[in-house]
């Protein structure tokens, strides 16, 4: 299994980075995370960092390919269907990624990635809030 972790730094990006290592380790999965941001800038290198850190901190006592896909740089309002243009491209099966909330304005602005992928259906996704 190949699973996708796209992450921008907010709180709940970084629990479903957490919980994504958790599942390909108890899954003996590949995982990849990867952070889309309009400009590359000193808060990427942090993004990335905690990640590093929290893949960094776990038992890979099951040594499945835990990596880093290096900084992907897109328009902030095109995440969703970049996610969706890596899983086709690198085949995943399963992304896993944080939603900012449920209400129209936290949907419009912070949620919307989240949202493009689950409706699109062409691949399984974990939403962690």
């Amino acid at each position: 299994m190949k699973i996708l972790a796209p992450i921008d730094g907010s709180e709940c990006s970084i629990r479903a980075a957490e919980f994504a290592v958790e599942f390909a380790v108890r899954f003996e999965a590949d995982l990849h995370v990867v952070h889309f941001s309009d400009a590359e800038t000193d808060a990427t290198d942090i993004v990335l960092g905690r990640a590093r850190d929290i893949i960094e901190g776990t038992d890979l006592s099951t040594e499945p390919e835990l990596s880093i896909i290096e900084l992907d740089v897109v328009p902030g309002k095109q995440v969703g269907e970049e996610i969706l243009n890596l899983v086709d491209e690198r085949d995943f099966d399963h992304v896993v990624m944080g939603h900012h909330g449920d209400g129209a304005i936290e949907r419009a602005i912070l949620g919307s990635a989240a949202e493009t992928v689950v409706r699109h259906e062409s691949v399984a996704a974990t939403i962690i809030p």
